[in-house]
């Protein structure tokens, strides 16, 4: 039986989840593993090689010569794309889209799910993502379902861009929030749901500090339920 523990936290685009997880894994001592981070580099490499997201077999065909790998530096986790850490290319709105097309392709997502359960295999972890508790780690100890409302997460994101000097209207973040919700949620494969055990966390009236105490309070919790 493996003895590590595994939290698993799902939810749609702009939650917090990456922000929350990471400050949560920091005060556990665990890993802190953000999935969604390995799907925007297989959306990167994509991109780089001038594919349309709607070209299945084109983008499967990249799979064979990408290696995406995970490696920590400080404690803060980059995602290695062919040796070249590209941690900071694939926050933009482009690769955003990208990953939730390339998501949605079966032979993706089992391209990465063997080094995502390898990682909470082998070190206490703190996994975030979309599909989780559902399909990455159903097993998994702790499953928390993560969201606020698609205005406040647009509002995150909205500002977290312009704080990196993306200029971009609001209106502009907030419909492709939107989009992103209708496509992750309604995909053939590993759609975006909680699972039926998953805690709810909702952080739409709460600020960072009072969203990690949440989440914080739902871990403790579950534990404590073994």
């Amino acid at each position: 039986m493996n003895s590590t523990v595994n939290i698993a936290i799902d939810g749609p685009a702009g939650a917090g989840k990456s922000t929350i997880a990471r400050r949560l894994a920091a005060e556990m001592g665990y890993i802190y593993v953000d999935t969604g981070a390995l799907y925007r580099t297989v959306a990167l490499n994509v991109v780089r090689h001038s594919v349309e997201s709607d070209n299945t077999n084109a983008i499967i065909g990249l799979l064979k010569d990408a290696d995406v790998n995970i490696a920590y530096k400080n404690g803060e986790q980059r995602v290695i794309l062919n040796g070249e850490d590209v941690s900071e290319l694939i926050r933009t709105p482009e690769i955003s889209m990208m990953a939730s097309k390339v998501s949605a392709i079966p032979e993706v997502r089992t391209f990465l799910l063997g080094l995502q359960r390898k990682l909470a295999r082998e070190n206490n972890v703190v996994m975030d993502g979309r599909d989780i508790a559902t399909v990455v780690l159903p097993e998994a100890r702790v499953k928390i379902f993560l969201t606020a409302s698609a205005e406040v997460r647009a509002r995150r994101r909205y500002i977290e861009l312009l704080d990196k000097g993306t200029e971009v209207e609001f209106e502009t973040v907030l419909k492709e929030m939107i989009q992103r919700d209708e496509q992750d949620m309604n995909r053939a494969v590993a759609p975006l749901k909680p699972s039926e055990d998953s805690v709810i966390v909702d952080t739409s009236d709460v600020d960072l500090d009072g969203a990690v105490r949440l989440m914080r309070e739902a871990v403790e919790s579950q534990l404590k339920k073994g």
